[in-house]
């Protein structure tokens, strides 16, 4: 009886030490674009991570990365195939077009849930967002169907980072989460009320 408590008591203190072996990180960035319609915004992305020791017998983990565009309602995810929200229209990180709000920008045509409208190319090894490093590549490839749309009596904008051949160059920082520099900055208002 007393080897056997011994054991679980051992079992119980080597499971709780393990469980904070993760390091916990925000990481984002903030950087000056056009939108579709030619303004000057800025443009933030965001994601939480878990890393775990190479030890560990777990991966490291991600949440999507939230892309917001200043001034707009317009929300994007960028998911990979480790997220339920995956949306499978790229081997990578991406967010997919949404019917009747997208259109893809070489073409013309309404892009589809099948349309990478936002995409992270070479990732990194496991091709995940959990993988990306402090700099990467993001492609833009659709516009918005339509710049403003009315909801519920008002005028909402859609608008967000201008489609563009030539991948954006993302450099994001990495800080520990819930310390006084994971404060995500902030967007001006003045430009959206002019």
């Amino acid at each position: 009886m007393i080897r056997f408590l011994y054991t679980s008591a051992l079992v119980s203190a080597v499971a709780f030490s393990l469980s904070g072996c993760a390091s916990y990180y925000t990481h984002y960035a903030m950087f000056p674009a056009e939108n579709s319609a030619g303004e000057q915004r800025k443009v933030r992305l965001h994601w939480q991570s878990a890393e775990y020791p190479a030890w560990w017998p777990v991966s490291n983990k991600a949440t999507t990365i939230k892309l917001e565009t200043q001034c707009s309602d317009r929300v994007w995810r960028i998911s990979d195939s480790t997220h339920d929200s995956f949306g499978n229209c790229a081997s990578g990180p991406a967010a997919c077009g949404g019917t009747g709000l997208d259109v893809a920008a070489d073409s013309g045509r309404e892009a589809t849930e099948r349309d990478a409208c936002l995409v992270i190319p070479a990732a990194g090894a496991g091709n995940r967002v959990a993988d990306l490093g402090g700099q990467f590549d993001l492609l833009v490839s659709c516009r918005p169907a339509r710049a403003e749309i009315s909801q519920g009596g008002e005028t909402v904008n859609m608008d967000y980072l201008r489609a563009s051949p030539v991948a954006y160059t993302v450099y994001a920082r990495k800080v520990p989460r819930g310390s006084l520099a994971a404060r995500l900055p902030e967007f001006e208002q003045a430009p959206c009320r002019d």
